[in-house]
């Protein structure tokens, strides 16, 4: 699938684009917040991450809409290396992840909207 976007947006082809969603026990969620938050804020720092964010859906306990923009594949093999990568994969082992949905997409040209 290819994605279009503004041209004047953050967004230019050959960017990867990741979306999806993590389900967690509703119980665990304060746990996850805390992991959460320290993985944001390493990965926000990683050359190559231009947006990272994770949000916590209202209307379902437990489940997490993931977003992440990245340069290039490199990039992105760099961040599943990094230490914080690591950490964070295993604090999800400790919280028992019900689900996990995330796709790749690479991004196309920008087109006005």
């Amino acid at each position: 699938m290819r994605l279009f976007l503004a041209a004047a947006s953050p967004y230019s082809a050959g960017m990867l684009l990741i979306v999806g969603t993590i389900r967690v026990p509703p119980e665990t969620i304060a746990a996850t917040r805390a992991a959460a938050r320290r993985m944001i804020e390493a990965t926000r720092a990683e050359d190559g991450c231009a947006h990272y964010a994770f949000a916590e859906d209202v209307l379902d306990p437990g489940l997490i809409q993931i977003y992440e923009l990245w340069r290039d594949q490199a990039a992105l093999d760099a961040h599943f290396a990094s230490a914080h990568m690591a950490e964070w994969r295993a604090v999800l082992g400790e919280i028992g992840v019900l689900d996990r949905k995330l796709r790749i997409h690479e991004v196309g040209e920008g087109r006005p909207l």
